[in-house]
């Protein structure tokens, strides 16, 4: 799958129910917002069936200023769950939870959501790797495209994928990971930095331990926590990429060129909270 994502304008609008604060005897005021559709990179190939997402498409609203209170939050900020509660607000359907979402499905939602309220423009300042000079560059949003996944090798519905180790010759089964995945992933880290008192926390053998259902065919989790940690490091590094290569996401890369030394490269979208903030808001 190699064309960008696409956001195909909905035919319907959402609503909600605004209380009419200066005369509160009267009937609630309805306000509808305009929504879109968009098409996930998952396809919604490896949610279960039934799943609201299974579909492979996603409704969103468009933003408002409620949403833009959200996103100035001092206290979501500091909890570090601003941009999930920005998603919350923002997906259409109740029945749809954030926890559930595949972290590249999860991706592609922060870039159209972006691109709904703000348009496709988005202007950063980036530091060259080469001559260290500081420039704005302006990246064009629409041209962030899904990386290319072959869904006819997998079982729709199934969230399992197989890989042989190179060094150790095990068959690992292992699993997308989704948005509740990565809060305990996170909670996890921060629980062990306090800990390990060190102010880093091994995420590498962390993540893989999430990651990997069954090593030979068993599923135990202690079994598969003491094979992480006794891990070939070219097993652990070919498997890494093995999950890179094989997930459905957006790329969020760019092409970069120093305006100072013409240096080229692939860069990263820079993503955070000011992501979702132009430079010519008031």
């Amino acid at each position: 799958m190699s064309e960008q994502i696409p956001i195909t304008r909905s035919q319907t609008t959402a609503s909600q129910t605004i209380p009419q604060l200066s005369t509160p005897a009267t009937e609630p005021v309805k306000q509808s917002f305009p929504t879109e559709f968009i098409d996930l990179p998952s396809e919604g190939f490896f949610y279960p069936e039934g799943s609201p997402l299974a579909s492979g498409r996603l409704e969103l609203k468009f933003m408002t200023a409620r949403e833009e209170d959200i996103l100035t939050s001092q206290n979501l900020i500091k909890k570090g769950i601003v941009l999930d509660e920005l998603l919350k607000a923002l997906i259409v359907n109740p029945n749809v939870k954030l926890d559930d979402l595949l972290l590249g499905d999860k991706n592609a939602i922060f870039v159209a959501a972006r691109r709904l309220a703000y348009g496709d423009k988005y202007t950063v300042k980036i530091k060259c790797p080469k001559c260290d000079a500081e420039s704005e560059i302006t990246v064009n949003l629409a041209d962030l495209k899904s990386r290319p996944f072959d869904f006819s090798v997998h079982t729709r519905g199934v969230n399992r994928f197989t890989f042989v180790t190179p060094v150790g010759k095990k068959t690992l089964t292992y699993r997308l990971l989704n948005s509740r995945d990565d809060a305990a992933i996170d909670a996890e880290l921060k629980g062990l930095a306090k800990v390990q008192k060190t102010g880093a926390a091994p995420e590498v053998t962390t993540r893989l331990k999430y990651v990997i259902t069954s090593v030979d065919g068993n599923e135990d989790r202690s079994a598969i926590k003491s094979y992480v940690d006794t891990m070939p490091s070219r097993d652990a590094l070919e498997l890494r990429r093995q999950m890179r290569e094989n997930t459905p996401d957006i790329d969020l890369t760019f092409s970069y060129t120093c305006p100072e030394c013409g240096h080229e490269e692939r860069m990263a979208v820079p993503m955070g909270v000011d992501f979702f903030w132009p430079d010519a808001r008031v």
